[in-house]
């Protein structure tokens, strides 16, 4: 039966025409599938499948989670948590620097080098340090793990920066980029540090571009 239908259809449109039609058929899903595979891949990682997640609504957002960390956990908590570090990062990387310029009295704080500084520090300014953190992490624990607010939104904007919707998504953005390089940016203080034995500030004294 489907013979007779095929050489009926040959006969009066041609074999040529079903053959261009099958083809084209077939092209035509392998577009669609093409264009549906394509839009799943990371725009970070083109070469890696897009976390399910992230689709590029919130500020900040690439599609880099190499690792899928993601897909299986709290969205806004992850969120939350790169916020935190990135506002403590952009505060360690001023400080790593201002601590070269800035020094208050006494042997103390007489240290350039903020790695070296570290061990002047004496026992009763570990213990101020450590407790001012658990405070802040004690009055803040139950903000970040509500997950009824914005993620990194603890009400405090004194100048109102954030009142126009168009300028906070512009401020939120910037301060997840800005924060992703204070990250890098201490990492590498640290690190130069400790291969060179020079501050950051020193190294660039003695830099030489020409």
């Amino acid at each position: 039966m489907f013979a007779f239908i095929t050489n009926s259809c040959q006969v009066f449109t041609g074999r040529n025409t079903i053959t261009k039609f099958i083809i084209s058929q077939h092209a035509k899903g392998y577009r669609n599938c093409l264009s549906i595979h394509m839009a799943a891949k990371s725009r970070a990682l083109p070469f890696l499948e897009a976390p399910k997640k992230l689709d590029g609504t919130i500020p900040g957002d690439a599609g880099f989670d190499p690792l899928y960390i993601s897909d299986n956990m709290n969205l806004d908590y992850l969120r939350a948590s790169e916020i935190k570090h990135c506002r403590v990062a952009m505060l360690a990387a001023l400080g790593y620097v201002a601590q070269e310029f800035i020094h208050l009295p006494g042997d103390v704080f007489s240290e350039r080098h903020a790695l070296a500084a570290i061990h002047k520090v004496p026992l009763e300014g570990w213990i101020q340090i450590i407790l001012f953190i658990s405070l802040i992490e004690i009055a803040t624990f139950r903000t970040t793990f509500s997950f009824d607010r914005e993620p990194g939104d603890f009400g405090f904007d004194p100048l109102g920066l954030g009142k126009s919707p168009q300028l906070r998504r512009r401020y939120q953005e910037s301060e997840i980029r800005n924060g992703r390089l204070a990250m890098v940016a201490i990492i590498a203080f640290i690190v130069q540090e400790l291969v060179t034995g020079k501050s950051v500030v020193e190294q660039l004294e003695t830099l030489k571009l020409f």
